[in-house]
């Protein structure tokens, strides 16, 4: 066989200085397959002697598969994007999936909600029984007092009990007070335990199985646990079924945001953000508990509501980003036809997309990923650090705002429409921001809002001035909007973050983590009752910190959503030297 030339060494010598990039070295792979190359060569002293004796290349180029693949996923990515601006970009079937996944929120806001109101504390009274009644007894009555009145002559045991009849809450079902008042903030980090335990399950389900079967799923759970929770006899059987509903709730949450953006282009990807469909329905949950004021009837409205929605899973299709990333070619090209006709658009030309997927299936077979092929690369590893803080502190400070309701002042009601409402302008904003100044710097800004807010409140509650519970109510309103705007950025931005082949793992196990600081939240503001401005400190704290790790990540604006995991710069250049020191990856010798 023919010797290697000069020119052709000169060749593999530059390629190894500009990074070892895929085209260069794989037109000189194919011109030196399976040659000799002699130690006594005259270009050995030009710097292409190696302790093997012979090149063992083959025409294949085997190990310079994932440097090929690299670029064929790059090229995927901005072929998709095409396809969907081809298809219509935002047209019909984009509105009518919005309709039916944005739309199933209701039954997700009022069941992450519902213990706002079915864990509020009536109005009661503790009767207590005079020790001078004579021979008739006489009693006195105390409100919310599970300890006689101060300097009152009556007995240490409270003979009976009676609440308000103005709502019919768990606490009055059971009588959840006073050595059982830690009952309802226990149920509702159980409930979001459930979230927990769901989102890095769902993360991986959604991932293996598709988008569009595991969505209905949580929808089927979700309605059949509601309406099992409204038969609960027992605050024990009430707090399983709750459980049960945080798992079709953390389901949905993973996937429903990921489900959608998948067949979103671009530039339009922070407005359905923006779309204030959460808000919108938690501030409508405020309404009905004011006009249904029954925990059970709660409940069995919830799960009304779901049912219609399931109707959708015969219009929704799958992903076909999702089906992409799986080779599933044929399928690919029957939802992307589908998309076109319910847009009233010609079919895009997919040839090319088809030729490079069966390439990429050539050199890869359909792998299963996980959440180790998330630490596997560095620069994703250390992003997900940053972006899952971030949505645990929101976890945290989210849901310490929305079920410490009752630390304001005034009507519960009106607290909890107010509460919400005030995150309607808040997607709006966000959408203006993300567009305009980014998805990193919207978060950080927001967050900083959150901070001021969460601090404010703290402070002012324990100086406790002179009208202090209208300052608390505005500042906790000013927290309460600056972490959902955020939260708002915040998901468009995880989102964009993970390629499609670990989108719905990355964004689930954001979703589990913040679950963590949802469970921790009923507790300190159970323990914030007794230590005063706790709460909101450490909201105040974490928002902070928020703000900082959100501006460590790059910025997502304007990118094309990637189908795989790209491997770094530096990956390759070790990748390079592996194979320029006589090995492949796994270790073969390959002789030059």
């Amino acid at each position: 066989m023919p010797p290697v030339s000069q020119h052709e060494c000169i060749i593999f010598r530059y390629i190894r200085l500009i990074g070892w990039r895929a085209t260069g070295l794989l037109v000189c792979c194919s011109k030196i397959s399976s040659r000799s190359l002699s130690p006594t060569s005259p270009i050995a002293s030009r710097g292409c002697r190696h302790t093997g004796p012979v090149l063992q290349i083959d025409s294949s180029c085997e190990v310079l598969n994932m440097s090929k693949t690299s670029g064929l996923k790059g090229e995927v990515d901005g072929i998709l994007e095409r396809v969907l601006v081809e298809c219509g970009g935002l047209g019909k079937l984009q509105w009518l999936l919005m309709f039916v996944v944005l739309g199933s929120k209701v039954a997700i806001t009022w069941s992450m909600l519902m213990m706002t109101f079915a864990g509020a504390t009536p109005d009661w009274w503790c009767a207590w029984k005079n020790k001078t009644s004579g021979l008739n007894d006489s009693y006195s009555e105390s409100l919310k007092s599970c300890k006689p009145p101060v300097n009152s002559s009556v007995e240490d045991t409270c003979l009976s009990t009676r609440f308000s009849d103005d709502k019919n809450t768990i606490v009055n079902e059971w009588r959840l007070i006073c050595d059982e008042d830690w009952i309802t903030s226990t149920i509702t980090t159980i409930q979001m335990g459930g979230l927990l335990a769901s989102g890095f399950i769902a993360g991986q389900v959604a991932d293996l199985i598709g988008r569009k079967p595991t969505f209905f799923i949580s929808l089927i759970l979700l309605a059949v646990s509601n309406l099992a929770c409204a038969f609960s006899n027992t605050w024990q059987m009430f707090a399983v079924f709750r459980f049960v509903i945080g798992l079709a709730c953390g389901m949905y949450l993973t996937v429903f945001f990921n489900f959608v953006l998948e067949f979103i282009p671009t530039m339009y990807r922070a407005m359905v953000m923006a779309i204030p469909a959460w808000p919108v329905f938690a501030a409508f949950f405020g309404l009905v508990s004011w006009w249904l004021r029954d925990w059970q009837y709660l409940h069995y409205a919830t799960a009304a509501v779901t049912v219609p929605f399931l109707l959708g899973i015969f219009v929704v299709p799958e992903s076909f980003r999702w089906l992409v990333s799986h080779f599933k070619t044929k399928e690919a090209e029957l939802v992307i036809e589908r998309i076109a006709s319910i847009n009233g658009r010609q079919k895009p030309d997919v040839t090319k997309l088809i030729e490079i997927i069966q390439k990429e299936a050539e050199m890869e077979s359909d792998k299963k990923y996980s959440i180790l092929d998330i630490f596997r690369n560095a620069t994703l590893a250390k992003h997900s650090f940053f972006l899952w803080f971030i949505w645990l502190a929101s976890g945290y400070s989210y849901y310490a705002i929305s079920f410490g309701v009752e630390e304001l002042s005034g009507d519960l009601y009106l607290n909890m429409f107010l509460l919400s409402a005030v995150e309607i302008p808040a997607q709006a904003i966000t959408w203006f921001f993300n567009n305009c100044i980014g998805r990193r710097w919207s978060c950080f800004l927001f967050y900083m809002i959150a901070a001021a807010g969460g601090l404010a409140v703290g402070i002012v509650q324990v100086i406790n001035p002179a009208n202090s519970s209208t300052i608390i109510n505005g500042c906790a309103m000013v927290a309460k909007l600056g972490v959902a705007a955020a939260w708002a950025a915040l998901m468009t931005f995880t989102t964009e973050t993970y390629p499609t082949v670990v989108r719905n793992i990355g964004y689930g196990c954001a979703n589990s983590i913040s679950r963590i600081g949802g469970m921790a939240a009923p507790q300190i503001v159970l323990l914030s009752k007794s230590v005063t401005g706790l709460m909101y400190f450490l909201c105040g704290a974490l928002m902070f910190l928020s703000a900082l790790s959100a501006a460590l990540v790059p910025d997502t604006k304007g990118r094309d959503m990637e189908n795989h995991i790209r491997k770094s710069e530096k990956s390759e250049k070790q990748e390079f030297y592996k194979i320029t020191n006589g090995f492949t990856e796994k270790g073969r010798d390959i002789g030059y």
